[in-house]
């Protein structure tokens, strides 16, 4: 029994530390697609966001500079996303997919250039990233039967990210539903004409929602290479951009809802990981790429028959023109 709490407090342990860049992402797209920016391009500036801060972090060993410059550098390919869709009225499925691709061999470009080690960068010392956090008491209640493991496993021993992106939950909603700014936000992205109507600016709301979206994924980034790793390789974000981009339809454009489908994703990538190489019964040994490819089948699945009906908002992807 004690092994069995054991084992689940570690796994739980591990989808929270997993969850974060999806989260952090899930919700930049989120605020993005409530102001009617589709923002295909999670995955990109996540992974622009995970080079800078690995390549700031190990130049000058400061975490919180490469974190910093993490999200400078997302608001950059924010701001060029929002100029192709907001003000050119561009397609931003492509423009999306375009920073995808650009930053995906622009990034292992500058790394080999920077550090002639194949692309990646290399090792950060750990005063360069983001170490793990133990909560006061910790240590003195660790012994106490399920309790003392609940707080000093569970709750205690996160990078501060972890703990940024669960405050950040209820401040995004928040944002969203009990402020005026989220209101317009809200409403530009089902009935731009109306807000135009009221003499508000859409073009600068969802502009801001673009920024907002491109912060939350410097965060992400930064969290992948300083927080979780300790370096930034080549394509580290693996898909999580698209995943989180699932985990907003699954969560239809809510945060909580949305929350709750990265917390899944993540429980099924901490569950894989765990069960590598471990003999079940019944079934034996579980081959590794069935078990690595558990988060997406998920995904799949989810969105192909669990999900129920999705509506986005109305103005989803549709450039707004103002009517002269």
């Amino acid at each position: 029994m004690t092994e069995l709490l054991t084992q689940l407090v570690l796994t739980a342990d591990a989808t929270l530390r997993i969850s974060t860049p999806l989260i952090l992402a899930a919700l930049a797209g989120l605020c993005s697609e409530r102001a009617a920016v589709i923002d295909i391009g999670l995955e990109g500036k996540m992974l622009g966001g995970a080079f800078t801060a690995a390549t700031v972090s190990y130049l000058t060993g400061s975490a919180w500079l490469g974190l910093i410059c993490a999200v400078l550098a997302c608001l950059g390919l924010a701001l060029l996303h929002g100029f192709a869709c907001i003000t050119h009225k561009g397609n931003q499925v492509v423009s999306g997919m375009a920073i995808n691709i650009v930053v995906a061999g622009l990034a292992p470009t500058l790394g080999h250039a920077i550090f002639h080690i194949n692309g990646d960068t290399p090792p950060l010392p750990s005063g360069a990233r983001f170490t793990p956090l133990t909560l006061p008491g910790a240590d003195l209640v660790r012994d106490v039967p399920v309790l003392g493991s609940l707080y000093s496993e569970l709750l205690s021993g996160h990078t501060l990210l972890t703990y940024l992106t669960f405050a950040l939950i209820p401040a995004v909603s928040f944002m969203l539903y009990k402020t005026r700014f989220g209101l317009r936000l809200r409403a530009v992205g089902e009935n731009p004409e109306a807000v135009d109507t009221a003499g508000i600016s859409v073009e600068w709301l969802r502009y801001r929602a673009v920024l907002i979206a491109g912060a939350l994924c410097g965060l992400a980034g930064a969290s992948l290479s300083t927080a979780l790793g300790a370096s930034f390789i080549r394509d580290m974000t693996a898909g999580k951009g698209y995943l989180a981009l699932a985990a907003m339809i699954f969560g239809k454009w809510r945060p909580g809802l949305t929350v709750t489908a990265c917390l899944l994703f993540a429980f099924t990538d901490a569950l894989q990981a765990r069960l590598q190489g471990v003999e079940l019964p019944l079934v034996g040994e579980i081959p590794v790429q069935f078990i690595i490819m558990l988060p997406y089948a998920l995904t799949v699945v989810l969105l192909a028959g669990f999900v129920g009906k999705v509506v986005a908002p109305k103005a989803d992807g549709i450039p707004y023109v103002k009517e002269r």
